[in-house]
């Protein structure tokens, strides 16, 4: 039997764990895309709301429907039947699509609460277990260890909850009650759960030994099924794929997604930098990458007097919690964390976990820890004074993501306030105001 994992901690994923399987061994695949088609995704992720859309039908007639898609891609029929009968929907896995902490909580409340004292020093620790290790698959693929050892931290807490059987879950069924409710990731629900039946067809897996998260990520670095058939790695020569018991083929795997997303060796992730007095905030757009010395010509400086390495670098300006938190220049492998994981909150704890497990400190600027913000009924009501105003042309679903964000900097810019995008309780009295 070969034992085989999934690759890669999806988009909109909850950070929960993953377990095993087995079957037949999957070699590493290139699986890119170009960088400018995963910016494009980004933004028009912004534009469609967090929730499923409704189911069409039973779970039931969904089973049975579903089964001519499983065979068209290569799943038997009595493979399909074997592994759906009398299947029912995970009930947990509808409240967990719209619980996100990704997406329900202010990045600095994720971020200090998976970045911490003792996950920074246990991270050091079980890294130095594994220096060889970490240093091969680095040398190898070119991508810094430390980043690998963030994500790990951040999917499984260095493996630590792989083991728990209140997390893990036949993905299957969690698989096909998430196509079944139809969510916006519906396309790659379907690609995920489509890839779990490949890899049950091809021998040694069962519904029961194929186990993950409820998103369906599996191994020490959370991967999803359809990209374990794009990347899985044999990174300890064992002849098999188990992200879930081998940390070399993990890290080799999510080493190999990485760079498939356009990861560049030897790139940070960001900068943490101050911004002068009048600077002109709606400079801060992922849409369009500037040098470095753009930035630098008009005051941007890093934080603590560190100096930037190249000039030419090529980033973005982030401000994820306005005038009054901590400021960023993004790099593109900034950008490929969010290959990893849609959520910024997400990205920016590996990110800065990253550089706390080499040594690094804190951030500098500290964050706007008492902003009151609105609900999801105000942030719909925000979004809609916005296209009133004619600011906004997204829909109007209560997610305030970039598009969001900068149309709400338009609209301070045209009253002459500091255009930071950031959108607060107060944002929705002054735009509610405005579009009487």
């Amino acid at each position: 039997m070969r034992t085989l994992k999934p690759s890669c901690a999806r988009p909109m994923n909850g950070n929960v764990i993953s377990p095993h399987a087995t079957a037949r061994p999957m070699r590493s695949g290139m699986g890119s895309g170009p960088m400018r088609l995963l910016i494009l995704c980004m933004l028009l992720g912004s534009l469609v709301a967090p929730v499923q859309a409704q189911p069409v039908g039973s779970f039931g007639q969904f089973i049975a429907a579903f089964e001519a898609e499983a065979v068209a891609a290569g799943v038997s029929s009595d493979t399909y039947r074997r592994v759906t009968a009398g299947m029912t929907p995970d009930p947990g896995v509808p409240e967990l699509v719209t619980s996100q902490p990704e997406f329900t909580t202010p990045v600095w409340s994720y971020i200090e609460t998976r970045v911490t004292a003792d996950r920074i020093a246990r991270g050091q620790r079980a890294m130095g277990a594994n220096q060889a290790l970490f240093e091969a698959v680095g040398r190898r693929h070119g991508v810094d260890p430390y980043l690998l050892g963030a994500i790990w931290g951040i999917e499984t807490d260095y493996g630590a909850v792989l083991g728990n059987g209140r997390l893990i879950r036949p993905i299957v069924r969690s698989l096909a009650t998430l196509v079944h409710q139809r969510r916006t990731r519906y396309a790659e629900d379907k690609a995920d759960l489509i890839a779990a039946l490949v890899m049950i067809e091809r021998g040694g897996l069962d519904p029961a030994t194929l186990v993950g998260s409820w998103a369906g990520a599996i191994g020490h670095l959370q991967v999803n099924a359809a990209n374990v058939l794009a990347h899985g790695s044999d990174g300890d020569g064992d002849g098999v794929v188990d992200l879930h018991r081998s940390l070399a083929d993990a890290l080799v795997t999510s080493a190999s997604f990485l760079r498939g997303l356009g990861y560049q060796p030897g790139l940070d992730w960001g900068f943490e930098v101050e911004l002068p007095s009048g600077f002109d905030y709606l400079l801060a757009s992922r849409e369009q990458f500037r040098p470095v010395s753009f930035f630098a010509e008009r005051g941007v400086r890093r934080v603590a007097g560190r100096q930037f390495a190249d000039p030419r670098t090529e980033v973005f300006l982030y401000v994820p919690a306005g005038k009054d938190g901590p400021k960023f220049l993004m790099t593109r492998n900034y950008l490929v964390l969010k290959g990893y994981n849609f959520s910024d909150s997400y990205a920016m704890a590996v990110a800065h976990l990253t550089d706390r497990l080499k040594g690094g400190g804190p951030y500098v600027t500290d964050w706007p820890r008492q902003t009151a913000f609105p609900d999801l009924a105000q942030r719909r009501a925000i979004q809609e004074a916005l296209k009133r105003l004619g600011f906004y042309s997204g829909a109007v679903d209560g997610r305030i993501g970039p598009i969001s964000q900068e149309a709400y900097a338009r609209f301070q810019a045209s009253r002459g306030e500091v255009a930071d995008g950031f959108i607060t309780r107060a944002s929705h009295d002054a735009l509610v105001s405005a579009a009487r």
